[in-house]
């Protein structure tokens, strides 16, 4: 299995998304042992732990299945953002397998605080052409609230 490390800025200058001032309270919060994603009305933010190794098989299709059943035919319209703060191993061939599944998101990107984390990127956008890479996660917010708004109501989310 080939997988790659993606490498991240020193740990304690990075914050995760609910330590910055723009936070705002998600819709909900999927916290599992592989990472946590913060689930908003027209994007997910995702923070995947330290050494994890991203597949298809072991955590993608699971995470997969979760969104679709929280967000339903609204997942068409999100953005998926992908905070790297930590250091963790991607399996980037498995991103064929996500791009063939039921889910499809409007935009995905990157926020990377490293040169090298920004090169790992370039090799994930020949699995995922329209990505984009930003080096802040306020840039990442911005562009993705500059896509339509998509509004959920209660029954799309887990209570």
């Amino acid at each position: 299995m080939f997988s790659f490390v993606i490498r991240t800025a020193v740990h304690y200058t990075l914050k995760r998304i609910k330590e910055y001032y723009f936070y705002k309270k998600p819709l909900h919060i999927l916290s599992y042992d592989f990472g946590d994603f913060y689930l908003y009305d027209t994007f997910i933010v995702g923070e995947v732990k330290e050494d994890v190794v991203i597949s298809w098989e072991a955590q993608g299709k699971f995470l997969v299945d979760e969104l679709h059943s929280i967000y339903q035919d609204k997942s068409k319209e999100l953005i998926y953002i992908s905070h790297r703060i930590n250091d963790y191993s991607v399996v980037p061939s498995d991103w064929l397998k996500f791009k063939e599944y039921d889910i499809k998101f409007k935009g995905y990107c990157i926020v990377n605080y490293t040169k090298r984390g920004f090169f790992n990127s370039m090799l994930e956008k020949v699995f995922v052409p329209k990505l984009q890479t930003f080096s802040s996660l306020k840039e990442a917010l911005v562009w993705a609230k500059s896509f339509e708004a998509v509004i959920l109501d209660s029954s799309c989310y887990i209570p």
